[in-house]
């Protein structure tokens, strides 16, 4: 089943990246990469960020399809639809996994296809986040991408690399229209995966909206969000639960202005029979927009 192997970040400013990862975040510097940039851990993976020098955005994302043939599956998919995938076997090097091949999204975004990620020989611990983060097999979270094709989203994402419904929510959310769609991995039943993977909606000022990543414990969600407001992060939605996925979480801006959600307690989908359904709200409580409920007073 395809989970969220990696994500590739392209920042103006490293060094404030590496603070706010390690320090906000929590995550663990794992090595320097060739262009100047470095890598990150979270879990027993031996990296699940690359932070290369760009324009502050969102430059590839790397799908973990399992095995080689849950990577074939995929790939003879995608070659049937007419979509050109290229092996790369110096970028699987680059990577730190076993098998890559690449193609790009609908939006253009650079998208990777691989197996085999390599593992470290050292457990994975945070000074920040003492519970660690939910990954591993489930894999690095999830992630809410643009979309200006909705129909070629769809089609490539769900019939193609294979991700499944789990539902909408179609709402107005402090005078914004809200249409979003959430996919799972498809499961066998013999492991769970998360209730949502990968989100789109319409069109985002980048390429994505936030990626998220989950904590085992609720305590280092608010510690994480006091972490936040003392390095003056600017908080986009206050501690909130949704009703969708029953994340406990808040959202927040990185050093490149797109977002993250950092939370506990997200549901999980073991089985084929699950019923989708569509929901009229962001959130049962919180994830209020501080800026329009609380402004700051003009001086």
């Amino acid at each position: 089943m395809p989970t969220l192997g990696y994500l590739g970040f392209g920042v103006s400013d490293l060094a404030a990246w590496e603070g706010f990862a390690t320090g906000v975040l929590g995550l663990s510097r794992a090595r320097t990469l060739p262009d100047g940039g470095f890598s990150l851990r979270m879990d027993g993976h031996a990296e699940r960020f690359h932070i290369v020098p760009g324009g502050d955005d969102l430059v590839h994302m790397g799908w973990d399809c399992g095995n080689a043939a849950g990577l074939s599956a995929v790939v003879d998919r995608l070659t049937a639809a007419g979509i050109t995938v290229t092996e790369d076997a110096a970028l699987a090097k680059a990577r730190r996994v076993t098998r890559l091949l690449r193609c790009t999204d609908p939006d253009g975004v650079p998208t990777e296809l691989f197996f085999g990620p390599t593992l470290s020989e050292e457990a994975f611990t945070s000074p920040v986040v003492p519970s660690g983060f939910v990954a591993d097999a489930l894999g690095l979270g999830h992630i809410v991408l643009s979309s200006t094709d909705r129909d070629a989203s769809w089609r490539f994402y769900v019939e193609l690399l294979g991700f499944r419904l789990s539902d909408h929510i179609v709402c107005e959310f402090y005078g914004h229209p809200v249409n979003l769609s959430f996919f799972h991995a498809p499961s066998d039943g013999s492991a769970p995966s998360r209730h949502h993977t990968l989100a789109f909606g319409g069109p985002q000022r980048k390429r994505l909206h936030h990626f998220m990543m989950e904590v085992g414990e609720l305590e280092d969600v608010g510690k994480a969000y006091d972490r936040a407001i003392q390095a003056r992060v600017p908080i986009m939605q206050t501690l909130g639960r949704h009703p969708n996925d029953r994340m406990l979480s808040f959202y927040a801006l990185t050093p490149s202005q797109f977002q993250f959600e950092f939370g506990w307690g997200g549901r999980l989908i073991d089985g084929t029979d699950w019923s989708t359904t569509t929901y009229d709200r962001i959130s049962d409580w919180g994830h209020h927009p501080p800026a329009v409920v609380a402004p700051r007073r003009k001086k």
